[in-house]
């Protein structure tokens, strides 16, 4: 097992290891049972390289074997990237067998600077948000096992985000949400596109945040007009506050539209917060 290597957090001493933000109690793991889960889960934050790898397989499980994504990686079976390094790693795990059934990525402001960019960077031009950059954390590579995918999960996950953003005094939240190309059984960009229609007209960000693509999905040419709700996760990501920042980026690595989006902690609603702050 090895110790993950010192990161330079502006909000906590260099002396300690990568989960250094992270309180070290031994009940500092949050457990609780949701209506609808199958099993009692536990939310902790990796530690050691070990406990990365773990988040890579799950990674790779779903994104490369389950969706098709084209996965470049020195490792097989494992999903890494250049900012994986750089990331925090939030990790969901089934009590009784220490299984991870879920897993995000945080990117902090501090590494944000030492990696030179944010993941979502190379998708966007995110200089209308240079402003928010030393309090804006960036999500990223969420997925949950598909054993899994009844809530519980993907709740305790957010409940672990939002109590580290309290705790670290920083209050946006910024990530590439997916919308998969393939729809019903062929590779078009309509369910995007129109995704993308209904969104802009009730979800859109004031203009003054809006981003642009560096790859954008050609949704003028494309079919706005289907009758299609938006994936679980962005449907859940509205329900928490956030708006889309702008039209969707083609990812054509993972072969999905990517919607910008951001979140603001101070537009978490009161039940969502109660919820959360209820399972710390």
């Amino acid at each position: 097992m090895r110790e993950l290597p010192n990161p330079t957090f502006a909000l906590s001493p260099v002396s300690l290891p990568r989960g250094s933000l992270h309180p070290a109690q031994p009940n500092s793991a949050v457990d609780f049972l949701p209506r609808r889960a199958k099993s009692a889960i536990e939310v902790t934050w990796a530690k050691h390289q070990d406990e990365v790898r773990e988040a890579q397989r799950l990674r790779f499980d779903i994104f490369g074997t389950e969706m098709g994504a084209r996965l470049s990686s020195h490792l097989p079976g494992h999903d890494i990237d250049l900012f994986d390094d750089f990331c925090e790693h939030l990790l969901v795990r089934e009590t009784a067998t220490g299984m991870v059934v879920g897993t995000y990525r945080v990117l902090t402001p501090a590494q944000a600077k030492r990696a030179g960019s944010t993941y979502s960077d190379t998708e966007f031009d995110l200089t209308r948000l240079r402003d928010m950059r030393n309090r804006m954390v960036e999500l990223g590579r969420s997925c949950v096992h598909a054993e899994h995918r009844q809530g519980g999960v993907i709740m305790a996950l957010w409940g672990a985000l939002f109590e580290f953003m309290d705790r670290n005094q920083l209050d946006v939240m910024i990530g590439c949400a997916s919308i998969p190309m393939l729809h019903n059984g062929l590779v078009s960009g309509d369910a995007a596109a129109s995704i993308w229609r209904q969104l802009r007209e009730t979800h859109l960000a004031p203009i003054q945040h809006h981003v642009r693509p560096r790859l954008p999905l050609p949704v003028e040419e494309l079919n706005a007009h289907l009758d299609i709700e938006p994936p679980a996760l962005i449907k859940g990501y509205l329900r928490l506050g956030a708006k889309v920042l702008g039209a969707p980026a083609w990812d054509p690595d993972f072969n999905t539209a990517d919607l910008p989006m951001l979140m603001r902690t101070a537009d978490l609603p009161a039940r969502y917060r109660k919820h959360f702050k209820s399972a710390v």
